[in-house]
């Protein structure tokens, strides 16, 4: 899938990706300088738990800004999966006070399934920011 450009400023150069769901959320880490993106594990938990966690991980990789990976239908349309991931985005924007990227994560754990990923959600996450990072100029 082709992505367009997306403008980021030079200063942001770590990123710590999500790949959003109910009840697991994946996490990867990567660069800019390398565009390549690392497995972080998945966080089974709701709510703030969810939360404390990914602070946990911001504190650890001390990240430039976040990316979440914001699910469609094939043909573009939304759907409520959508909605609940932008609304994570949201709330970690405002948790987190760090610039937050979405990006289109259509088929990413799909994708993940057929690489044989152990951990689908972690490399979904890995997938959505590497594409992200493909995406900057």
């Amino acid at each position: 899938m082709s992505v367009a450009p997306v403008s980021v400023a030079p200063g942001l150069q770590t990123f710590l990706a999500f790949d959003f769901g109910i009840k697991r959320t994946g996490m990867a880490v990567g660069n800019r300088l390398l565009r390549t993106a690392q497995p972080q594990g998945t966080i089974q938990a709701e709510g703030d738990a969810r939360f404390k966690k990914i602070e946990q991980q911001i504190r650890q990789w001390q990240p430039d800004a976040l990316v979440v990976g914001v699910p469609f239908h094939p043909d573009g349309a939304e759907h409520e999966n959508t909605r609940r991931a932008r609304r994570f985005a949201r709330q970690l924007q405002g948790r987190c006070k760090l610039p937050v990227f979405e990006v289109d994560e259509r088929y990413s754990t799909t994708e993940a399934l057929e690489m044989g990923a152990k951990d689908a959600d972690a490399a979904a996450a890995c997938i959505i920011l590497e594409q992200f990072l493909r995406s900057i100029p």
